[in-house]
């Protein structure tokens, strides 16, 4: 398992949009991937998922992997929220 905490970039935070390039980019790993704000932890997959956690720009969240591609997957995600959805 890795994980890795980063903070959201871009000021919508991760809804519609931004959520949807956040899921994309999670299915192309073949790694079980998570996000976490606070305590709660959603499938990384999932929109609807993403979007209960309500993340707004500036918070902090953690990605976690597990996996054959962990540490990708972690990375790329992480570099997709820190850039601000500039890819």
């Amino acid at each position: 398992m890795y994980v890795k905490e980063v903070t959201v970039e871009n000021q919508v935070g991760l809804h519609a949009r931004p959520a949807t390039f956040f899921i994309q980019k999670a299915n192309e790993y073949k790694s079980s991937i998570w996000v976490e704000k606070e305590e709660r932890r959603v499938n990384a997959k999932s929109l609807l998922g993403v979007l209960s956690l309500g993340i707004v720009g500036g918070t902090t969240i953690r990605i976690i992997a597990d996996g054959a591609d962990e540490q990708a997957a972690v990375a790329g995600l992480v570099k997709l929220v820190s850039s601000g959805f500039a890819e």
